[in-house]
């Protein structure tokens, strides 16, 4: 799991390039994987820069591509380029993301930025995801930890 704290009139995309840089995810045998067999985001990952670097590392990008992308691209023809490769049927799964951000956002803490240092808001962001993951692991309706209720 990747968390990066940035400051809140920051746009997102710039950091996903970051991101995937820091990404390991360890496997049974071997070197750990950096590579992601796709990326879901929302239009405001469309960027030149970002399915450029996608598709040079071979990841496979399920980002829709805004309207005016569109009409700039088709306005210069043929040298507008191909389009960027979308497949909407998976980009309906991009919920599931979005509903985790939503799970996040509801822990009171997270919700109002009590803590004033960035090292501190990151670390009841990981508790946060930790306790939801346990929960979607426990084998009983009442989570992994034995308590029932939102946290």
């Amino acid at each position: 799991m990747l968390t990066m704290i940035t400051p809140g009139q920051a746009g997102d995309s710039p950091m996903l390039l970051t991101l995937l840089a820091d990404l390991r995810v360890r496997r049974s045998i071997g070197r750990p994987r950096t590579r992601p067999d796709r990326v879901r985001g929302d239009k405001a990952y469309s960027s030149r820069a970002i399915r450029q670097h996608l598709r040079s590392r071979g990841i496979e990008s399920v980002i829709p591509e805004p309207r005016d992308q569109q009409g700039h691209r088709l306005r210069r023809g043929s040298r507008g380029g191909r389009p960027g490769t979308y497949d909407p049927v998976d980009y309906k799964n991009r919920n599931v993301i979005e509903r985790g951000f939503c799970r996040l956002k509801q822990w009171r803490g997270l919700a109002t930025h009590y803590d004033k240092l960035a090292i501190v808001y990151r670390a009841a962001v990981v508790l946060n995801a930790v306790i939801a993951w346990l929960r979607h692991l426990g084998d009983t309706h009442r989570g992994a930890l034995g308590v029932a209720g939102p946290f």
